[in-house]
């Protein structure tokens, strides 16, 4: 029986997760979640109820882990080239998380310049620490992603001792209760949406428009 992960998304930029290309992915922050997570197991990001967005209980993304990869795995797959950022391109473009490699002379983590490397887009060593701790990427392309304006995570999505599927605060919650489970795939089945459905809240509500 798969389990599932429940988190507060707490910067929803696009980043982390990345939901763009044809898969939804986690490559860096949560080690947690990347370190334990399997293939069948969910992962479910709510919205932030800090003052400024105000949407905690609103379903961010969910996706079922179809792949984990190393990053070594993720930056030399085509499949997730286009996940390169690229800070000078579009918004898209510029969220990309696959940020991690090394070179052959050595075992030291080199950082594309991105989200998590420094103003300058040199090495940032907390979140190269941070992120490495774990090396492991989930990859899905069985999700679905709304930004900032997803639907609101049914209450009754509760397990049996009654505990809310929809994660408050910081760390995560994880459930194996098979009840639980399954409702919460139906009730992402009758959403009637996979994929990319909208930006990231971050871009339309912080960062005013543009191109994407």
């Amino acid at each position: 029986m798969p389990r599932l992960y429940s988190y507060v998304v707490r910067y929803d930029s696009g980043f982390a997760p990345n939901p763009f290309y044809g898969h939804c992915s986690l490559a860096t922050c949560k080690p947690d979640i990347r370190k334990a997570a399997q293939i069948g197991d969910w992962v479910v990001g709510s919205g932030s109820n800090e003052r400024r967005i105000k949407r905690g209980g609103y379903l961010v993304y969910a996706l079922r882990v179809t792949g984990a990869l190393s990053f070594q795995d993720y930056d030399a797959d085509p499949r997730f080239a286009k996940k390169k950022p690229y800070r000078h391109g579009s918004r898209k473009q510029s969220c990309g998380d696959n940020i991690y490699f090394r070179n052959d002379a050595d075992d030291e983590w080199l950082q594309r310049d991105s989200f998590h490397t420094t103003d300058a887009g040199e090495r940032h060593p907390r979140h190269v620490a941070r992120d490495t701790s774990v090396n492991r990427v989930l990859v899905s392309d069985h999700f679905v992603y709304f930004g900032g304006y997803g639907p609101p995570i049914p209450k009754k999505l509760v397990d049996a001792t009654g505990r809310p599927l929809c994660k408050e605060g910081i760390g995560r919650n994880v459930f194996d209760d098979p009840g639980l489970i399954a409702a919460f795939e139906g009730w992402f089945d009758a959403l009637g949406a996979t994929g990319y459905q909208d930006a990231p809240y971050e871009w339309r509500q912080l960062r005013g428009g543009g191109n994407y």
